[in-house]
């Protein structure tokens, strides 16, 4: 056997380090950033000050989805509270739990107690725009407890407009039987269900996403392409902690 076998592949390189500095130089750098950062959650106010301020469309409050005892409507939806925020999870209709959206799968694994809401009367569910029998499956096999409704009844009709299929968080307003919506967000705007990507911001090494704006020599994950950093080995990343607890991920049992 030669001095180097070349089956055995090299250890990946070690990823780069920060700069290393005393305390009071560490100290004044993150100052500077701290008044970026506070500029940035002034910002955050005055825009969410500004959404409360917008207009409101009404929409149809007899709007058909199914829920788990058959049709229902927007309305009921509410569940009698003042407020309602939809988020519209894609469906691949058809296919198996592994083929479905990881990002939706990563942003709905995120909502988990609704009671604060609740007490600000507002009622949170999924909407997904795919059949009920086999969405709510997959809603068991994550082992979710939010409601959780078919809208593929009214999707064209519910997301008038905007394109139906892709991810969506909107926000509804009841005044008695009149229901209106008060605002909408989509693609990178639905990361505001998330709290793991604000917790990888704060680090050293961020989300180590292809896309980010990282030194030299920064780790990066390669174990999916860049336009699936929600996946890993062929599924939605959350998943694999239910087909290791046992779970069934079947989606379309036989009769």
């Amino acid at each position: 056997m030669t001095e180097h076998d070349s089956s055995t592949p090299d250890p990946a390189p070690a990823p780069a380090l920060p700069p290393v500095a005393d305390r009071a130089a560490f100290e004044a750098e993150l100052s500077r950033l701290r008044l970026r950062e506070k500029a940035h959650t002034r910002e955050g106010d005055a825009i969410a000050a500004a959404r409360r301020r917008l207009p409101m469309v009404e929409v149809a409050a007899d709007l058909e989805l199914t829920g788990p005892d058959g049709p229902v409507t927007l309305l009921d939806a509410f569940e009698g509270r003042r407020q309602l925020i939809a988020y519209y999870f894609m469906w691949h209709a058809g296919h198996e739990a592994a083929d479905q959206c990881e990002g939706c799968t990563w942003v709905t694994n995120q909502v988990q107690e609704l009671s604060f809401l609740h007490s600000r009367d507002i009622t949170y569910a999924v909407f997904c725009q795919g059949p009920y029998e086999e969405s709510r499956r997959y809603r068991d096999f994550m082992g979710w407890d939010m409601p959780w409704y078919s809208a593929l009844p009214s999707n064209n009709e519910l997301l008038t407009g905007r394109q139906v299929g892709s991810m969506h968080v909107v926000c509804y307003l009841r005044e008695g039987d009149r229901v209106y919506e008060t605002y909408w967000t989509t693609l990178r705007g639905v990361e505001v269900m998330d709290y793991n990507y604000a917790l990888m911001d704060l680090t050293a090494y961020g989300r180590q996403e292809l896309w980010e704006d990282s030194p030299s020599g920064w780790p990066q994950t390669k174990d999916a392409p860049p336009e699936h950093p929600m996946r890993s080995n062929g599924r939605p990343i959350p998943q694999w902690s239910r087909i290791e607890a046992g779970r069934s991920d079947d989606l379309h049992p036989r009769p």
